[in-house]
C-alpha cells in the first residue's frame, strides 16, 4: 500500500527486501555450486594427470639399444610394407629385481628365456607370433657387451645374444637371421610376467592331465584351471618334468598360454573398464623396458589401439621351422626352405596360416610346417587378395621383389594354433 505522497508503505518495503535477499542467497548458492563443480573437475583432472604421469613414468626406455642400433643402421633390413610392424618380445631370465632371485641361482649373466617375433599386418587384421628357440644355432654379430668391450662375431646358441649385448644384439641377430626389420622391442622379466597375470585376475587354461612338478612347485588338476601369476610362471617355464621335456613342448605351452591371456583380456572387458584397466596398465608398464618410441603410454596406445578388434582366430602362434642341429641333437637349426618361406611372407606382409596338425599331403613332411595346403587357414577359400589383406598393399607394390610371394599364391600352413584354440575341445 502507498501513503498520500505515493511512497511505499512498510509492508511493501519488507516484501521487496525479502525478495532481494532470496535472490542474493540464490546467487551465492549457484556460485558455491559452480565452485564445487570446478573443484571436482580440477581434482579429477589432477588425479587423471597423476595416474597418467605414474604409468608413463613406469616404462624404462632402452636408450642404449637405440644408440647401438643407430650405429649399425646401414646394415639393417629396410621395411617393405608401410603400416606393417614387427615387434620383438624378449623374456629375460635375469634374477635381479623384485622376487626374481627365487627362480634359480644368479650366474651373473642374463639370457633371453623366451623370444617371440610378433608381426602385425598393415591393416591390423592379423597378428602372428613366431617363437624363436633359445637353443637355435645362429650367427651372432659383433656386439657391444655390458663391460663396454665389443665381442667378435660367433656361431652359437640364439639366447646367448642377449647375454653378449642385450636387446640390441638380439635384435641384430634376429634381423640377420630373418631379413625382417624389427620396428620395436619389449623386454619383460619374471616378476613383470607374474604381475600381468595377477592384474587380470588369473588366466584360464585347459590341462589334458594333472601336473605335479616339484621343481616348479606346481600341482594342478586336469581340466580347466585358472592360474595365478606364480603358477603361470611355473607353467610356461617348466621344461624337464612337463610334456616330453623338450624346449619344443615348452614353446607350445607358452603359445597356448599367451592365447589364453589374449582371450582373457578381450572377453573380460578389461580394455573398457578403468577399474580393471588401471592395475593391468600399472603391472604392464612397471615391468617393461622398450625402445624409446614405445616408452610412453602414448606410444603403447598407438601400438595397441587397433589390436582390440582382431578376432582371436586371427591371433596365431607358431614356432620357426627347425630340426635338430646336425652336430648336436640338443641344439636346433632352421629347416631352411620352410623357414625362408615364413620369413619372406612376414617381410612382405603376406598371409600365413596355422594348423595344429600339418596335413599329411603337404609338400613338406617336416613336423613344424607345411609348404602348400590351406587347410586350417581360417575361412579363406580363394587365393588371398593382397589389396584386402593390409592397407600397405596395392596389388602392385611387390613387383620386382624376388622375395615377395605371388599375390595369387595360397597361404602356406605352418604347425601352430590360434588364440581361439581350446585344448579341452
Amino acid at each position: 500500500m502507498t501513503d498520500s505522497a505515493g511512497t511505499l508503505g512498510p509492508g511493501a518495503g519488507s516484501s521487496a527486501s525479502g525478495k532481494g535477499l532470496i535472490r542474493r542467497r540464490r546467487r551465492r548458492r549457484l556460485a558455491g555450486a559452480g565452485l564445487g563443480v570446478g573443484v571436482l573437475v580440477l581434482a579429477a583432472a589432477g588425479a587423471g594427470w597423476a595416474v597418467y604421469a605414474k604409468l608413463d613414468g613406469n616404462i624404462t626406455a632402452d636408450d642404449a639399444a637405440a644408440e647401438e642400433l643407430a650405429r649399425y643402421e646401414k646394415d639393417r633390413p629396410t621395411s617393405l610394407v608401410k603400416g606393417a610392424q614387427n615387434i620383438l618380445l624378449i623374456g629375460s631370465d635375469s634374477r635381479s629385481g623384485d622376487g626374481n632371485g627365487q627362480y634359480g641361482r644368479d650366474s651373473g649373466t642374463e639370457r633371453s628365456d623366451t623370444t617371440i617375433l610378433l608381426h602385425l599386418s598393415a591393416g591390423r587384421r592379423t597378428a602372428t607370433a613366431v617363437s624363436l628357440p633359445r637353443d637355435l644355432m645362429v650367427e651372432v654379430p659383433s656386439c657391444l657387451g655390458p663391460d663396454g668391450t665389443r665381442g667378435e662375431p660367433v656361431f652359437t646358441m640364439f639366447n646367448s645374444a642377449f647375454q653378449k649385448g642385450g636387446s640390441a644384439c638380439t635384435i641384430r641377430t634376429v634381423e640377420k637371421l630373418t631379413g625382417i626389420r624389427i620396428d620395436h622391442h619389449v623386454v619383460v622379466d619374471f616378476h613383470g610376467f607374474k604381475d600381468m597375470v595377477d592384474a587380470v585376475d588369473g588366466v584360464e587354461i585347459c590341462l589334458t592331465k594333472p601336473i605335479r612338478d616339484k621343481a616348479a612347485e606346481l600341482t594342478l588338476p586336469a581340466g580347466k584351471v585358472t592360474l595365478n601369476g606364480e603358477q603361470a610362471l611355473g607353467y610356461v617355464r617348466a621344461r624337464k618334468s612337463l610334456g616330453d621335456g623338450s624346449d619344443t613342448d615348452r614353446m607350445d605351452r607358452q603359445q597356448r598360454f599367451l592365447g589364453a591371456l589374449v582371450n582373457k583380456v578381450q572377453s573380460n572387458d578389461v580394455l573398457l573398464n578403468p577399474v580393471k584397466l588401471y592395475p593391468v596398465l600399472d603391472a604392464a608398464t612397471s615391468s617393461l623396458t622398450t625402445d624409446p618410441d614405445l616408452a610412453s603410454l602414448r606410444g603403447l596406445y598407438e601400438l595397441v589401439r587397433r589390436l582390440r578388434d582382431i578376432p582371436t582366430e586371427r591371433v596365431q602362434f607358431l614356432t620357426v621351422p627347425r630340426e635338430p642341429y646336425a652336430y648336436n641333437a640338443n641344439r636346433d637349426q632352421l629347416v631352411e626352405a620352410e623357414a625362408e618361406e615364413l620369413f619372406a611372407r612376414l617381410r612382405t606382409d603376406a598371409p600365413v596360416a596355422v594348423a595344429e596338425e600339418v596335413p599329411q599331403d603337404s609338400a613338406t613332411k617336416n613336423p613344424n610346417s607345411s609348404g602348400g595346403s590351406q587347410e586350417g587357414a581360417d575361412d579363406r577359400k580363394e587365393p588371398y587378395d593382397y589389396d584386402g589383406y593390409g592397407d600397405g598393399h596395392d596389388g602392385k607394390s611387390g613387383a620386382g621383389r624376388p622375395d615377395r610371394p605371388a599375390a595369387a599364391s595360397p597361404a602356406p600352413t605352418f604347425r601352430g594354433n590360434t588364440a581361439a584354440h581350446d585344448t579341452c575341445d
